[in-house]
């Protein structure tokens, strides 16, 4: 069968993606370069949203209003596209970093600053007004620095004050804590320019202190205080404090324009260069420096396409998800460096080995022995530390501990053979599933001058923790269970891609959930469950799922459940009414088994589909019967019945008493890879940053994949398996694109 051909997903429009910068309530913003060569930051619409009624009149407006505005400080529109089958826009790009950020990285900014921050705003302000517009979310986030100045970005829910909102009444449309109070109240009538000068007093008083005006903690508690409470005086510096109790006064009218905001401002700011050059201090401008050279360095996402056949391991392309999940090589003249977090996660995806292949030269070979030298022995081989970061006492510990079992295998396994050129001290540092004890174990790794690489954590919480200390410490890291996507975050000033991670990002499970759809049951009418419980990872799936099957022209529901209680009745029956034949349901196990007797109750004979997330003993015993049949998708393989695993197996169940546990195969090859990557023509490699960058040019065959990586797609971007319950277990079918269906 000829592959299903979607386009290019690497270009939209005649912008060619460059990397995927981040991803907001709407949609994904990606660096992109226009023919001639100009960068530019394309923001894309969930498929999720360009279908609702009246969106792409709404989206128009935004494109519309952006285009009215001219100004300096104002980021300009390049080019859009509201009717495209996926609405984008292209703005220009600035490589500073936001407000946010900076103050977040650097510390609240020198009163000489916010003073021409405060200017600069209040004259893209008066643009924004002058254009009939309200730009409704003037706040740290949206505010890009720039050598020479501020700009304002995002005019997504800007609009003329006399315009519909963006949401129906009484639904609040801004940020709480920059928000004015007539935001608060959610009286959507009532906001006008006013209400931007109120934020914009908001963000400057974060600016000069770091602190919000009233304070931090729930949305709610944030609201309330800015409706009914005056703003904290901590966050109003002597100098500015008049000038910013103006602007947060509650009632509109007494708060000052944005031509007596600039006014007064550059009474203090007159003495100036016209382009305010040196306006922000040192780190900053060189944090812009560095970023700004980074641009001008990076690749492009390689061309993918899908294909409903199943390709052989070399030739597997990835699905349109990648695009939007991918790493992207970093190149330079000189050694190969990969762009900044391209951490490994081994539970991630590679192709189907063989028996004989993969691992198996391990098992086969280990107790060879080195020939000894003239004199008769060996010399010393150098002893690296690898520091094992995981959660063996939270509520991970399984998964941690079978993931240390693995490691501890394969490093017993290595130090046994005299002929390697290093060995391996594995160090384990348990940080409980605590994101506040994890990012306080990676300061210490990273300290320690012994530990050369870092092998974890056991999850995305964690790994969220401690991604910037690790990353700038450029600490080689191999993550296993991790899925959270490491390259949303704008580039810094490590270029280094010190994380491998083994793990598919998860967006890709919707590969495995699409093929199966498509090709073993053929299913035509799918129902796709946006579990909000699980966050990104349950929109990711559902959002990449449903734009694949469109394309397929099989007809796609998707819906919501609150990540509290779910109503299974009234759930199953939605499916049964919109006479579904298949579901795909993206909640744990627990929620998982609440569906599946709900679906048996409803007599829905359909297909029924989870994720690994739902893919635990308790779906079983929950869900009983109704738990027959059901298919999951996973990142993970069962080395138990993979044929390249089952010498593991049998070596993991003598040594520690059971069965190898989800991911043990996993860790087993991250260290195996890891050990590989420290070493360099026969030599063992001693330096973090030589390791980090070894870890892109090192390809290793292991037992549950190859672990290569792959410019434009990063690591493992086909290991994903599945899974059925079949008699009351779960029995593995196989990797994705060759599993064998009953």
């Amino acid at each position: 069968m000829e592959p299903l051909r979607l386009g290019d997903p690497s270009r939209i429009g005649r912008y060619r993606l460059l990397r995927r910068l981040g991803a907001g309530g709407m949609g994904v913003v990606f660096l992109a370069r226009a023919p001639g060569g100009a960068i530019a930051a394309l923001k894309t619409v969930r498929s999720a949203y360009a279908d609702e009624s009246g969106f792409r009149v709404r989206f128009r407006r935004e494109v519309e209003a952006a285009r009215q505005v001219s100004s300096r400080w104002v980021v300009p529109l390049l080019d859009a596209d509201a009717d495209a089958e996926t609405p984008w826009l292209a703005t220009s790009y600035v490589p500073g970093p936001s407000l946010g950020e900076a103050v977040e990285a650097f510390g609240p900014l020198p009163l000489t600053s916010v003073r021409v921050l405060g200017a600069r705003l209040a004259e893209a302000l008066q643009a924004v007004h002058g254009a009939g517009l309200v730009h409704r979310d003037v706040k740290p986030g949206n505010i890009l620095l720039a050598p020479d100045g501020p700009r304002l970005i995002d005019f997504g829910i800007a609009r003329a004050p006399e315009a519909t909102a963006l949401t129906s009444s009484g639904v609040i449309v801004g940020s709480p804590g920059f928000l004015s109070p007539e935001q608060a109240r959610a009286r959507g009538g009532e906001i006008g320019p006013p209400s931007d000068v109120f934020s914009l007093g908001c963000a400057l008083a974060f600016a000069a202190t770091g602190v919000r005006p009233f304070g931090g903690g729930t949305a709610a508690g944030m609201l309330l205080r800015t409706i009914n409470e005056e703003p904290d005086p901590a966050a109003l510096p002597d100098e500015l404090a008049p000038l910013l109790t103006a602007c947060l006064r509650k009632e509109p009218a007494g708060r000052p324009t944005p031509a007596r905001l600039r006014e007064t401002l550059g009474e203090d700011t007159a003495g100036d260069s016209a382009d305010a050059s040196g306006w922000l201090p040192a780190p900053v401008t060189r944090l812009i420096n560095d970023r700004s050279a980074a641009v001008l360095t990076i690749g492009s996402i390689e061309p993918t396409r899908v294909s409903a056949s199943a390709p052989s391991p070399a030739a597997a392309t990835p699905s349109p998800e990648a695009v939007t999940m991918t790493a992207v090589e970093v190149t330079r003249p000189g050694p190969r460096v990969v762009g900044r977090r391209g951490l490994l996660r081994l539970g991630s995806t590679a192709g189907l080995l063989a028996a004989s292949g993969g691992g198996a030269w391990w098992w086969s070979t280990r107790s060879k022995t080195a020939t000894p030298g003239p004199s008769g022995t060996r010399p010393p081989r150098p002893q690296l530390v690898v520091a094992f970061h995981g959660d063996l006492t939270g509520a991970h510990r399984e998964t941690g501990k079978a993931q240390l079992h693995g490691a501890l295998l394969a490093v017993e396994q290595l130090n046994a053979r005299s002929d390697r050129p290093l060995s391996l001290k594995l160090e384990t540092h348990d940080d409980g599933g605590d994101t506040g004890r994890a990012d306080e174990l990676a300061t210490r790794l990273t300290r320690d001058a012994r530990v050369l690489a870092v092998l974890g954590p056991t999850t995305d919480a964690c790994f969220d923790a401690t991604a910037k200390t690790y990353t700038k410490a450029v600490m080689p890291v191999v993550s296993v269970s991790v899925g959270t996507d490491t390259l949303t975050s704008p580039f810094d000033k490590s270029l280094f891609h010190c994380h491998a991670a083994l793990h598919v990002t998860y967006g890709l499970l919707a590969a495995p959930c699409v093929r199966y759809l498509s090709n073993h049951v053929d299913a035509r009418r799918v129902f796709l469950v946006d579990d909000r419980a699980q966050g990104d990872f349950a929109w990711s799936i559902c959002d990449q799922t449903e734009q694949a099957l469109r394309h397929l022209g099989r007809d796609v529901r998707v819906t919501q459940t609150a990540a509290g209680r779910i109503d299974y009745a009234s759930l199953a029956a939605e499916i049964t009414s919109a006479r579904a034949d298949a579901v795909v349901f993206t909640g744990d196990a627990a929620r998982a088994a609440g569906l599946a007797r709900a679906l048996t109750a409803a007599r829905f004979t359909g297909t029924r589909m989870a994720t690994e997330r739902a893919l635990d003993p308790r779906f079983i015993a929950s869900a009983g019967a109704a738990a027959t049949g059901w298919v999951f998708v996973t990142s993970f393989t069962d080395p138990t019945a993979r044929p390249s695993a089952r010498a593991f197996a049998t070596a993991y169940r003598a040594r520690f008493g059971a069965a190898p546990g989800w991911y043990a195969a996993e860790a087993h090859d991250a260290a195996m890879f890891l050990a590989k990557a420290c070493t360099e023509g026969g030599t063992a490699l001693t330096e973090r940053g030589a390791i980090a960058r070894r870890m892109a040019e090192t390809t290793y065959s292991g037992i549950t994949r190859t672990v290569k990586y792959e410019p434009g797609y990063g690591y493992n971007h086909d290991a994903m398996f599945e899974f059925q319950v079949v008699d009351g277990a779960f029995r593995y079918l196989g990797q994705y694109q060759e599993a064998a269906v009953s």
